[in-house]
């Protein structure tokens, strides 16, 4: 039925536009065209440059063939090549794949594959295995990125050098927006730990909302300096790259992390904003008092991954960085919830303030709701702090879908709502927080321990650098908690030292039974594999790490 609202009152080139977020780097040269883009090395490059190499890109695709719907592959470290896919690419029509470039080639073929990339765009560092996808995919294109290292004429005898690429294309290139912005924009794969992982599909509207989303969660100002610290591989860093463009800001490009490096840009290049796993704080916080003399201006960072301690929160804060806690998965876009801070909170202890702060907090601006909900009646738990749920978004900031999957796909989005895996709780404020992954939940003796909740117990020993719990078996309990533990340069402790400062923080049953030293086993945006953990115990959650949630309603 229509009503007078809807009559000659339709949609028209004149007021409505696919929303894409190609068209911030447009804005950008065309007000802030001598603006700083680029900072890498000697590399210095203002937006009406930036702008021009990524329209050179898009001409230079649809020249080899490249066109709406086609998947180009990049394997490259945080340099301005990828920041110029992340516009180039889908300014072409195409869709964007960016691959972690620490994958083994099986898994790199994989995903090339299966995401039917027609070109690759890699890093002289990664010729070997250029090599090895060369052969393996004859038909595959290959561009060459010399940045590093001189491409090596050998490994690189079928590929296109990328600069000489860049030149057939056009600087002027009349780029159009998506048709739709359903469009897909990117595609992500999930890390997998057990069978294969799976391919994650951006939408144009998608990456255009959460980008915005980032700005208004952390206020960020026109002109911020932002250091490439996180990947640009996973969940396309976030969607920063769309996120620096619509501020006109300064893309700090760093190839590899490393703390000293990281303070002295941040030193040198008056860096405003970065972000990082908590692994990354860690190293930071934890870096040599010298290292960060001379840094006087605010530095604000954002943190997500597994749920940072509040022993990690308050050493940054004791380093004076303003850190805001985010929350997300690669089917979100990266972060799509924020632990918005509250000003009642100023009057709390440093440590309570630090706990507050730990949670994952609230919706994103952009993002429809998220919820802790029962995952077989899909009914919200009570905000009591205690009654488990899992946690579960819906909203423009979700993903198209799993490639090729629609069976996943479908379960991903049961009733309505994307179900994460995570399992948390609902405080009395209506923040969520996240007591473990459904397969992180240890059973002992019938009461459910949450590892995170060990592993805060663990960091707040002076010694701990990365800490790790997970399920042992054990004869007479079921499963117990058994630790993992990273220690600071040159601190020593040994394992009845550990468990006791556990026993002075948790009930005897949640005090790890068993702890281990040395540097545990992370992917390269610094998550903790605990699958790997589990199998040096022989867990039984390590054969069966995705599994469906099956969380009882009222389980504590």
């Amino acid at each position: 039925m229509t009503h007078m609202f809807d009559e000659g009152l339709g949609r028209r080139d004149a007021n409505y536009v696919p929303l894409t977020p190609i068209d911030f780097i447009s804005r950008a040269a065309e007000i802030y065209s001598d603006y700083p883009a680029i900072v890498y090395g000697e590399v210095r490059r203002n937006w009406r440059e930036t702008y021009e190499r990524t329209c050179r890109l898009a001409s230079a695709l649809g020249l080899a063939g490249i066109g709406r719907g086609d998947t180009v592959a990049v394997l490259l470290p945080n340099i301005p090549e990828m920041i110029e896919a992340h516009f180039g690419v889908p300014m072409a029509g195409a869709v964007l794949n960016t691959i972690n470039t620490r994958l083994d080639i099986a898994s790199v073929l994989f995903m090339l594959r299966h995401g039917e990339a027609k070109l690759l765009i890699v890093d002289s560092e990664f010729a070997e295995l250029a090599q090895r996808v060369a052969l393996e995919l004859p038909a595959l294109r290959i561009i060459c990125v010399s940045d590093a290292l001189p491409a090596d004429a050998r490994a690189f005898s079928r590929a296109t050098d990328y600069e000489a690429f860049l030149l057939n294309g056009d600087p002027r290139f009349a780029w159009m927006p998506p048709p739709d912005e359903w469009d897909a924009i990117a595609l992500n794969y999930t890390s997998g730990t057990t069978g294969e992982p799976k391919g994650v599909v951006y939408h144009h509207r998608g990456a255009y909302l959460n980008a915005l989303s980032n700005i208004l969660e952390w206020d960020m100002p026109k002109h911020a300096v932002y250091l490439w610290t996180l990947p640009l591989f996973h969940c396309n860093g976030w969607c920063f790259p769309w996120t620096i463009a619509a501020r006109a800001g300064v893309n700090v490009c760093l190839r590899k992390f490393d703390a000293k490096t990281v303070f002295d840009l941040i030193r040198r290049e008056r860096v405003t904003h970065y972000c990082g796993a908590p692994i990354v704080q860690s190293a930071l916080a934890n870096a040599p008092t010298e290292w960060r003399e001379g840094i006087t201006h605010q530095v604000s960072t954002m943190v997500a991954g597994a749920p940072p301690s509040p022993a990690v929160i308050a050493r940054m804060k004791e380093i004076g960085f303003d850190l805001t806690h985010v929350y997300g998965l690669t089917e979100v876009y990266g972060p799509a919830s924020v632990c918005a801070k509250q000003q009642s909170w100023n009057a709390l202890c440093d440590d309570d303030r630090a706990r507050m702060n730990a949670r994952q907090g609230v919706r994103y601006h952009l993002q429809a709701a998220a919820a802790v909900l029962d995952p077989q009646t899909l009914e919200p738990v009570p905000r009591d702090g205690e009654t488990h749920g899992e946690v579960m978004f819906r909203g423009n900031i979700c993903m198209k879908g799993y490639l090729k999957n629609e069976h996943a796909t479908a379960e991903a989005f049961r009733g309505g709502w994307f179900h994460t895996g995570d399992i948390g709780v609902l405080m009395s404020d209506g923040y969520f927080h996240i007591t473990d992954r459904s397969k992180d939940i240890i059973i002992s003796g019938g009461e459910n321990i949450s590892s995170i909740e060990v592993e805060d117990a663990l960091y707040q020993h002076p010694a701990v650098s990365v800490a790790a719990v997970v399920a042992m078996p054990d004869a007479k309990w079921g499963e117990v908690p058994c630790a993992f533990v990273e220690l600071k340069p040159g601190a020593r402790v040994t394992a009845d030292e550990m468990i006791a400062h556990c026993r002075t923080l948790l009930a005897g049953y949640k005090v790890p039974k068993a702890v281990f030293f040395g540097e545990l086993p992370k992917t390269s945006t610094g998550k903790i594999q605990k699958f790997e953990l589990r199998a040096r115990v022989k867990s039984a959650h390590a054969i069966d790490t995705l599994s469906p949630v099956t969380v009882p309603r009222g389980a504590r």
